[in-house]
């Protein structure tokens, strides 16, 4: 089966695991390839980065987002990447090929998570110097919208 040109694999889905206290936070809803709810990019960057976004699927099928949200409300960056991808289904179900950027300003925390179908093409080396070499300075100097948009072409960069 193709989908836009990209192979998807048949596969029967997972039971749902059973839910944590920390889980029962509702995840933010998914608006499109950028969800900017931290209010850090303007509208004509989002715009820019979810065109960029959509013709790297186009050319890879690889899926990728960018979340940014205001809060993480205690739950671990980790935890909230883990729950946010495979709630939203980034990547291709059978290849796990999504990528997920998170920013919360807030905690002052960012993420790459990267899907196991990805791993070889976006390390998790790699997404630390993303991180620590294109996104970290700009944020360091007061440019969220800069450092985010670096790192997202740093990583598309990567998984194209």
């Amino acid at each position: 089966m193709l989908l836009h040109g990209c192979p998807v694999a048949k596969v029967t889905p997972a039971p749902p695991l059973p839910r944590s206290v920390e889980d029962r936070r509702p995840l933010p809803p998914l608006s499109g390839r950028v969800v900017d709810n931290a209010h850090l990019l303007s509208p004509a960057l989002s715009a820019s980065l979810a065109r960029r976004l959509a013709q790297a699927q186009v050319r890879t099928c690889h899926q990728f987002v960018i979340l940014t949200v205001p809060s993480l409300a205690g739950e671990p960056i980790e935890q909230f990447g883990r729950r946010v991808g495979n709630g939203w289904g980034i990547g291709r179900r059978g290849y796990n090929d999504g990528v997920l950027l998170i920013v919360a300003p807030a905690e002052r925390r960012v993420r790459i998570e990267v899907g196991d179908g990805l791993r070889k093409a976006l390390t998790d080396a790699e997404a630390a110097g993303i991180i620590r070499n294109d996104i970290l300075p700009r944020f360091r100097n007061g440019a969220m919208a800069d450092g985010i948009d670096a790192g997202a072409t740093s990583i598309l960069r990567e998984i194209s």
